[in-house]
């Protein structure tokens, strides 16, 4: 089904419906309510209606919604009714790390590659995956069909690798390098400052301390 265009908000939700939906299939739930489905998601029925309803609604009248059937609408406006292949930038701690994440295979984003300047770590295989050159980087990245790249390198290296992963034709990055990368309206970056989620946490626990 064609989305008209929503907003960012509503896009950032689609992914928390769709792994409850994956757990309510893999209980063998047949169809569900948006009542029953918001005390399990801990946010209104009304909300879950205003949401699906960009897209249709997909919900009947006094029925609800079809688990299996609202799984894979939801997967479709997510892209994940097709394969995605990935790379990994930077074979450290982290990059090996998400290279082991076992949910990534099973949602169909098949990490390809992984790329880093070490000489020691080049040729080596970790989870499965060989760490190449990033002298390699263009060459992979065109012979192997590459949608995402993952960018897990310290921040010093961050803009010059989205640099040359964009002109290579990358036009999705996942970003893990503690620094917002900057890029043309075509590309797709996601910031993931792992430190902010951490002060978040803490930030909450200071407040309900001091209540």
């Amino acid at each position: 089904m064609e989305a008209r265009e929503i907003s960012k908000t509503v896009i950032a939700r689609l992914p928390r419906y769709f792994r409850y939906l994956s757990e309510l299939k893999d209980k063998g739930t047949e169809r569900i309510s948006s009542k029953d489905l918001s005390k399990l998601m801990n946010v209104t029925a009304s909300q879950i209606r205003q949401d699906l309803n960009n897209f249709g609604g997909f919900g009947q009248q006094g029925y609800g919604y079809n688990v299996d059937y609202l799984h894979g609408e939801i997967g479709k406006l997510l892209g994940l009714d097709k394969p995605h292949n990935l790379i990994i930038c930077g074979a450290g701690s982290l990059g090996t790390a998400l290279a082991g994440n076992p949910d990534f295979i099973n949602a169909g984003f098949r990490i390809k590659a992984m790329f880093d300047i070490d000489p020691v770590k080049i040729g080596k295989f970790l989870h499965g995956i060989e760490v190449h050159s990033n002298s390699e980087l263009e060459d992979f990245i065109k012979e192997n069909d590459i949608d995402i790249a993952i960018v897990a390198v310290p921040v010093n290296a961050a803009n010059d690798l989205k640099d040359k992963l964009i002109d290579h034709g990358i036009r999705a990055i996942w970003n893990f390098s503690n620094t917002d990368l900057d890029v043309p309206d075509d590309v797709a970056v996601e910031n993931v400052h792992l430190l902010d989620s951490l002060m978040k946490l803490s930030c909450v626990k200071v407040q309900h301390l001091d209540a």
